[in-house]
Formats: C-alpha cells, structure tokens, sequence
C-alpha cells in the first residue's frame, strides 16, 4: 500500500494485459526498454520514462514473489536482469547526451562492470548497484567535441553522469542507488580507470579482498571487444592470485573484521554475522580464487574443484538457500529488521511458505541449526587469521 501510493502509475502495467506474463528476460527487457526511450523526447524526459518503465517491471517482480508465482531465486534472476536492463538500456542514451556536449568517447571507449551481488546476477528488492567504469582510450589525450576534455576528466565525468541518470531524484523518482567504492583504490581511487591501470594494479598493487569481488565481476554494458579483454584479463588475475597458503590467512583477517563491524544484531538476521549470507559468501569466493574458478554464483563457487569436502559444500548450501529465501523475502517485505511476529498474518504466511515450513517456531529452529552448521564448515576451511 505504501508503495503503490507513491508510485500509483504501476497500476497501468497490471490493468495493460501483460502483467502475467512469462518473463522476458534481459533482452526482452533491453528491447522493450529501448524503444520506450526512442519515443521520449529530451534526456530528463527519457530519463523519468526509464524509472517509470522500471518501477512498472519491479513491482511486477514483487507481485508475482508474493503471489508465489516466482520464489526467492527466480525473484533475484528477475531483479538482477531488470537492473541489466537499466543500466544497458540508459548507456547510450546517457553516452550521446555527454558526447553532444564533450565529443565521442576517446579510443575505444568504456564498458561498465558490476561487482558484487549485480556481477553474481542475483538481486533483492532492495539492492543497491555496484559499479566500476573501465576505458581505452587507445592513446587518444583529449575528445574533440565543442567542449573538449582531457582523456581522464572526460571518463570520470562520463561515470559521474552515469551514476547521476541512475540515482538522481527526479519527478518519477530515482533508479538504484549506486556505490562505486569497490573501484582500484576505493574511495581514494579515480571513478574511472582506464583498462591497462586495471590491469596493472590487479596484479601489482590489489589485495586479496578485491580479487575476491574480482570473481564476482561482469561487464554490463560497453564496447564488446574491451569487454572481452576485461574479462580475460579477470580470468588471468583468479589464476594468478590464488593458492590456498596465500588466500586463506586473509580471508580470516578479512572475516574477524567483518564479524566486528558486521554482527548479527538480531536472531532473524540472514544478511551478517557468521554463518550467514555474507560469511557464506565470503567463503565462497575464497573457494573460487584459491581453484581459479571464474563462475561468479554462490552455489558455483561453493563447488569449485579441489577445496571443499563434499559434506561441507551441503551445508553451506543448505544454510545458503535458507538464508536466501528469507533474506530476499524480508527485503520485499520491511526495510527493517526481519520481526516475524510484526508482520502480521499474511506475511508470516509468505515466509513460511518460501521457506517451507509449518510454523514460525520450526522456521526459527531451522534457521539456527543451520546457521550453526555453516559457521562450523567456515570456520575450519578459513582458518585464523594473521593477527
């Protein structure tokens, strides 16, 4: 109800006919998409008209979660594939936009790779986007439009106009919110690198963290052939930098640090603490660079060759789909603290039914047991920490 009395324009996608529909996946999604975009007139107007088209296809996602028609991991497929859509459907928009103004994009041009759950391609209905912009410019100094720019600020104002077209605070509201921190150097970094500066500070200078959310990285929109470089040159730096002696010593420094500024605060929380989905997540990242697995899905790198006994990747597995389901149900439900018995009936019904269990108290006792599985599974195949 809250939703709808903010965005009350979603109610035309159910009355449109198509609401029901089979998903069209992401290129149904880009095509659809794209043509809205044509038919709007300037670049505010084609922007509203994307957080319109988006809001449209989220809350549908949504419906059909709660409706059971989709459970947790098809809801996620959706949410990841819709915000591909986005992000592929407003680059070329927002590139003509920034060359009107500056000339085409020097060399080669950029390619947006998306970290973390967006490079993994699962989503909730809460998730921010991360984003690191990648160029060549193939030795080109400046653009050559009406208002030229140097190379560097030219990429770094284009990332930057990215980002704005979708956070920004319009009329119809805004998109994703976008982190663009886990580019070389964090924070300190520039928001645009270009792809031989990737490339040499992923095998000179990265620690062992960002060639873990290396594994998880995908290229969402740009210029095909520096894709494919970007991501052979990703495949290159997982079998360079893994081995177990040199990974897991920091994944455990990394781990106690995450538990201290991470705990779980609550007995229904899915997302933090040990044995949760960061945890398992973490862990299963670690599996992938020590094996030089490029998949980039959780289940996929639990099963990377060679690190993890059989017995322990069906416990991870098992307390990773629990904690999905609740998590991906949760974020669709509050934006607070899970609190089952806040919800109210219908909600607690929505759980139980995703989660496949008869009562709240079952669910509960569930939830601990595996949580407790997996914080064991970790805690061994991790290891301590150097300090």
């Amino acid at each position: 109800a809250r939703h709808l009395s903010r965005n009350a324009a979603v109610l035309d996608a159910v009355i449109g006919g198509s609401f029901w529909a089979p998903w069209p996946g992401v290129a149904g999604l880009v095509a659809d998409l794209g043509k809205q975009l044509q038919e709007a007139g300037d670049y505010e107007a084609r922007l509203d008209t994307a957080r319109r088209w988006m809001k449209e296809w989220h809350f549908r996602v949504g419906v059909h979660h709660l409706r059971g028609l989709a459970d947790a991991f098809e809801a996620a497929k959706s949410y990841a594939d819709l915000a591909e859509a986005v992000i592929a459907g407003l680059w070329p928009v927002v590139l003509a936009e920034f060359a009107g103004r500056h000339g085409a994009a020097p060399g080669r041009g950029a390619v947006l790779l998306g970290m973390g759950s967006l490079g993994a391609g699962r989503l909730n209905a809460g998730s921010d986007l991360d984003l690191i912009l990648i160029y060549d410019a193939a030795g080109v100094e400046q653009s050559d439009g009406r208002r030229p720019l140097p190379t560097r600020s030219y990429f770094a104002r284009l990332t930057q106009a990215m980002v704005t077209a979708l956070s920004a605070q319009t009329a119809e509201g805004r998109l994703y919110e976008v982190d663009v921190r886990l580019r070389p150097s964090g924070r300190a970094g520039a928001v645009a690198t270009s792809i031989d500066g990737w490339r040499d500070y992923q095998q000179t200078e990265a620690w062992t963290w960002e060639h873990l959310a290396l594994t998880r990285a995908r290229v969402m929109a740009g210029d095909p052939g520096l894709a494919g470089e970007v991501e052979t040159c990703r495949r290159a730096v997982l079998a360079d930098k893994g081995g177990a002696a040199r990974v897991r010593p920091d994944v455990a420094e990394m781990r106690d640090r995450l538990a201290e500024a991470k705990p779980a605060t609550e007995a229904w929380e899915a997302k933090n603490g040990p044995g949760r989905l960061m945890d398992i997540e973490l862990c299963a990242e670690m599996a992938a660079l020590i094996a030089a697995n490029p998949a980039r899905q959780v289940e996929r790198q639990i099963g990377s060759k060679g690190v993890l006994a059989a017995a322990d990747q069906a416990v991870l597995l098992d307390a990773y789909r629990l904690l999905w389901r609740l998590h991906c149900s949760a974020r669709l439900l509050t934006d607070r603290s899970l609190e089952p018995d806040a919800l109210g009936e219908g909600g607690r019904a929505f759980l139980l039914r995703e989660t496949g269990e008869a009562t709240v108290a079952a669910l509960s006792a569930r939830l601990a047991r595996a949580v407790s599985l997996a914080e064991g599974v970790i805690a061994r195949q991790v290891g301590p920490g150097q300090g």
